[in-house]
């Protein structure tokens, strides 16, 4: 098909007379009392036609409108104002223009593509395979829908715009949160945004100040290995529209509604709401891929195109194709999407995936100072919104301590890598520790970073649970259908002497104590926490490290695990008030990293005090500190060693009778692992034994030399 094919035929197309007068923005569909004003961006289309659909059955457009070029084309943006069209209409654009692969264009006159800034998606009866090969994909392809924001009642919401320092994320899944039959949800809400506004209690009696939401842009779930679901979303055809296949009404318009009803409601409840966001490429894919939206209306401006040759797409992300992020066009959308999610939907912040591509230009190469990241970092809109980057991506940009100005935190991979060979029992790891405890001085001391740069983790979605991280040496994928070829083959697990589950006691003891460790560890440290959803109650992938295809029981929150691992439960539930609570006098938020080092006195301890082990064989570490109110002191010892050992403690003066109290001790059965500040158990003597793989807390509350 070449340029001077005209756009496919269609009984039902006719020319529309702009009687009321159209205009280029805003992009989109605008409703107004009088009708629907269309208007899309392709600046190498030849001819434009917008097709209506009745309803998401079967069947061709119920009508077709031919956009006229000359009337309807302001420079590059398509325009036309339809009388009589209300929300709910669904809509998807057809353009034509050069099919010319090797030149980087990839017109199809037969596609049916869904609007770049169209606020609603009708899934219908979708095929992928159907958007991937010739033909005309009208039934079978994804609609937008016209939808009018201003008819939702915010009762006065606004986004909460709590401080880091204050600040504990919970990475979670939408979908996966309530779909377990036994998650105690209404059944139509299981799996929606209705079911998480159900099970906000739980996110209150957990601890947690903030629901990092895994992706909800409609995503392409027929963008997996055939057989299975894209179930995690890092494959969006939208970045405007929430997926639908999280509302319990399934109606778009619905949808939108039951989005923004979630987060007014978490709002209520004191909760964050921060979106996974996938601006790095699409579900479009490779040159093999569908023909959804952006390949169809401008392919060479939308994505990174090969060099040598630009029939293929420059892969960068791993899924097949890369967002030309630093290109005008792509830039505004990203921006104009970013806005839209914050002033229309109400979200407090975004974790950025894969955010690296920010930072290469539009042939793909690394460049400093790109455009698109200060303009995300400087815009009044997204002024107070959170700003989360995995500061990495698949082509080897690695920006962990370098990326953006201090408003951009960072997903910590160091942290996570770090921490997790240091409790598992590696050599030459003790240092690493100690930065990492210390907010990562090492990678954040430069430019007056703060303190909450950091994002520390243990665990996320991509990779191993924290359950999984100590009962498997190795991955177990079978169930991807890749030959457990797919997903990361070093973990820094340890299996704690069995691979999988077992009954054996002592081994599960030591997992227990494993895993209150790790979750200490992430909660004592300097920066921001973020807790993965399941891994306060040990729940399991099986092995799977890469479970972006399970949309089962692997990946879905099993509700009866809170009774079977309740002690874990509590443990964490204790572990974040002990941390929220320990830094409330302060207000670290304002400070930069080294600044609050200094104030916070740390003092660093081996076995001896003031004699900490640096060596490669050492295996435990303690340390004291203190609150930025000067109002609690804290010590505390960890002994990765398989062998006990026995901590001189600091000295204490002060009151008559005072001394340590012991807040935590992960060695102990519940509930002697961990009490409420205030309520410790007394320490006597001038030494602590703290047994193997295990860490203990101690405090002393008021102003004190230590």
């Amino acid at each position: 098909m070449g340029d001077s094919q005209s756009v496919a035929t269609d009984p039902h197309a006719a020319a529309a007379k702009d009687i009321y007068g159209s205009h280029p923005y805003p992009l989109g569909a605008t409703v107004s009392s009088k009708g629907t004003n269309f208007s899309v961006f392709s600046a190498s289309a030849t001819q434009m036609q917008i097709v209506l659909f009745d309803n998401a059955e079967p069947g061709p457009p119920s009508r077709v409108i031919d956009l006229d070029p000359v009337l309807n084309r302001t420079s590059h943006y398509w325009h036309i104002f339809v009388p009589g069209i209300k929300p709910g209409q669904l809509y998807g654009y057809r353009a034509n223009g050069p099919a010319d692969p090797q030149n980087g264009q990839r017109f199809d006159s037969q596609k049916v593509l869904i609007d770049p800034y169209g606020n609603a998606i009708s899934v219908g009866l979708y095929d992928r395979t159907a958007a991937s090969r010739a033909g005309d994909n009208a039934t079978t392809s994804m609609k937008s829908v016209v939808a009018d924001l201003h008819a939702f009642d915010w009762e006065g919401d606004r986004p909460l715009n709590r401080p880091f320092h204050k600040t504990v994320i919970y990475e979670m899944h939408v979908g996966g949160f309530t779909r377990h039959p036994d998650s105690g949800v209404a059944a139509a809400n299981a799996g929606t945004y209705r079911g998480v506004v159900e099970k906000i209690p739980y996110l209150l009696e957990l601890g947690i100040t903030a629901a990092e939401l895994l992706p909800v842009f409609q995503f392409d779930a027929q963008a997996a290995p055939p057989g299975l679901t894209n179930y995690w979303g890092y494959s969006p055809v939208s970045f405007f529209a929430p997926h639908l296949a999280y509302s319990s009404s399934k109606d778009p318009l619905g949808c939108l509604d039951e989005f923004r009803t979630m987060v007014k409601e978490l709002h209520r409840a004191g909760i964050e709401v921060i979106l996974d966001v996938v601006y790095n490429h699409t579900a479009e894919g490779d040159e093999h891929g569908p023909t959804l939206c952006f390949r169809g209306l401008e392919n060479s401006f939308y994505y990174i195109l090969n060099k040598n040759d630009k029939a293929t797409y420059a892969n960068y992300t791993g899924a097949g194709n890369t967002l030309k992020a630093n290109h005008s066009v792509v830039k505004r959308l990203i921006l104009d999407s970013l806005r839209h999610w914050v002033a229309e939907m109400h979200v407090d912040g975004f974790r950025f995936d894969l955010a690296s591509i920010f930072s290469r230009n539009e042939m793909g190469e690394p460049i400093l100072n790109s455009p698109i990241l200060w303009d995300i970092d400087s815009d009044p809109v997204l002024a107070g919104t959170k700003l989360i980057a995995e500061a990495w991506d698949v082509g080897g940009l690695y920006q962990v301590g370098t990326f953006g100005q201090d408003k951009w935190k960072e997903w910590n991979g160091e942290f996570r890598d770090d921490v997790r060979s240091f409790i598992k029992g590696d050599a030459n790891t003790v240092w690493k520790l100690r930065e990492r405890i210390t907010g990562s001085f090492d990678l954040y001391k430069e430019g007056a970073r703060p303190a909450g740069q950091s994002i520390n983790f243990i665990t996320c979605h991509d990779g191993f649970t924290l359950n999984d991280l100590v009962s498997y040496n190795a991955k177990h994928n079978e169930a991807n259908y890749e030959l457990n070829s797919d997903g990361p083959n070093k973990n820094f697990s340890w299996n704690c002497g069995v691979e999988g589950s077992t009954t054996v006691a002592d081994v599960e003891l030591l997992r227990t104590r494993q895993i209150k460790n790790l979750f200490a560890l992430n909660l004592l440290s300097i920066g921001t926490p973020m807790l993965l959803m399941g891994d306060e109650v040990r729940r399991t992938q099986q092995g799977n490290n890469n479970a972006y295809c399970q949309n089962n029981e692997v990946s879905w929150f099993d509700w009866n695990l809170r009774a079977t691992n309740k002690d874990i439960l509590r443990f964490v539930q204790h572990m974040i008030r002990a941390r929220l609570h320990f830094d409330e006098g302060g207000n670290s938020g304002r400070m930069s990293l080294e600044e609050y080092l200094t104030r916070a006195h740390i003092e660093w301890h081996g076995v001896e005090l003031g004699k900490p082990d640096w060596s490669p064989d050492s295996h435990s570490l303690a340390f004291t500190l203190q609150n930025l109110a000067a109002s609690q002191v804290r010590y505390i010892a960890i002994n990765a060693y398989w062998k006990p050992l026995e901590f001189a403690l600091p000295p204490v003066t002060g009151n008559p009778g005072a001394g340590w109290l012991r807040l935590m001790d992960t060695s102990l059965p519940s509930p002697n692992d961990i009490v409420a500040d205030g309520k410790g158990t007394p320490v006597d003597g001038a030494k602590y034994l703290v047994n193997p793989r295990s860490i203990i807390m101690l405090q002393y509350k008021s102003p004190i030399k230590i």
